[in-house]
């Protein structure tokens, strides 16, 4: 019989063989996940004997990937900002660059006055304000606002019955944060009720924003995995950024905030629409590699 430490490394020689690059660090996620030890735990239990079932679904994920499949899928879950979330092929992969999203729509939370930290369990449901993350995918902005903003109602709107199935199955696993947060079906801020209009203190999105014309131009892991409208807006890459930016200021309050998550060459479009809008701050926050990331249209009242 095996021990772990000869299937992370008979893991690792596979992964490399097959072009995967960063192979070791692969190998070794993959086999916290099947072992469900975490790191610190694994190197103690590495000469730890492993039975042929647990083998075989190292060896079906090692397959997988070395296919081309993402690792986030082919483990079936990834962490979104300190969130364990279940990701499959009915949602887009939380990114790095969400993240930045996910910490720019916070930020102007707090600088709306929102208190930060972590829910009162004595609290429950109780909340004082009311914010909107639309076409939420996995759930993964709408769990973080959730999460970091107590005192918040998240409204999380998705079209996709796909989608909304991860979402939901997210909100059942994260406990205190996911009981306010309520979810919508519809497409933007039609999954919003019609009474919150006018008075959504933070709307947050991710929408698709690549072009037709630039969908071949994507990793192929991208293309052959991802849900193709999640990525993909329609023949520009602005179709639901216009949407949404067009139709923001009638539901936020009048002080309220839009942030999107923007390509980085769509910057001055997306901000030449806000300010067509009505918006009368407009400004884009940069990723962590320093592109233009995040659009950030402010009403101040």
């Amino acid at each position: 019989m095996p021990s772990w430490r000869d299937l992370r490394e008979d893991a690792e020689r596979s992964l490399a063989k097959g072009g995967v690059d960063a192979a070791a660090t692969e190998a070794r996620w993959m086999v916290e996940h099947v072992s469900g030890y975490e790191a610190a735990e694994l190197v103690a239990a590495e000469d730890e004997l492993v039975g042929s079932r647990s083998a075989a679904y190292l060896a079906e994920l090692v397959e997988r990937r070395i296919a081309g499949e993402p690792l986030q899928y082919v483990l079936g879950c990834w962490t979104f900002l300190g969130i364990d979330l279940l990701v499959d092929q009915r949602v887009l992969i939380p990114r790095p660059e969400t993240e930045v999203t996910a910490r720019v729509a916070i930020d102007e939370a707090v600088r709306l006055g929102a208190r930060r930290g972590r829910p009162d369990p004595w609290a429950g449901a109780h909340t004082t304000y009311t914010v909107a993350d639309l076409g939420t995918g996995s759930g993964a902005i709408a769990l973080t606002l959730a999460s970091d903003l107590p005192d918040a109602e998240v409204w999380a709107t998705e079209s996709s019955d796909d989608a909304l199935a991860v979402a939901r199955a997210n909100l059942a696993g994260t406990g205190l944060p996911a009981t306010r947060v309520r979810v919508g079906t519809g497409s933007w801020f039609d999954g919003v009720p019609d009474h919150l209009r006018g008075h959504l203190r933070l709307v947050v999105s991710n929408p698709p924003y690549v072009a037709e014309s630039e969908f071949d131009e994507l990793p192929l892991e991208v293309r052959a995995y991802e849900p193709h409208d999640a990525l993909v807006s329609g023949p520009t890459g602005l179709e639901a950024l216009q949407a949404i930016v067009r139709d923001a200021p009638a539901w936020l309050d009048p002080v309220g905030t839009l942030v999107c998550e923007i390509a980085p060459h769509q910057s001055e479009a997306v901000s030449g629409m806000a300010v067509a809008a009505g918006f009368d701050q407009v400004l884009v926050q940069r990723d962590l590699a320093g592109r233009d990331r995040v659009l950030v249209a402010r009403k101040l009242g």
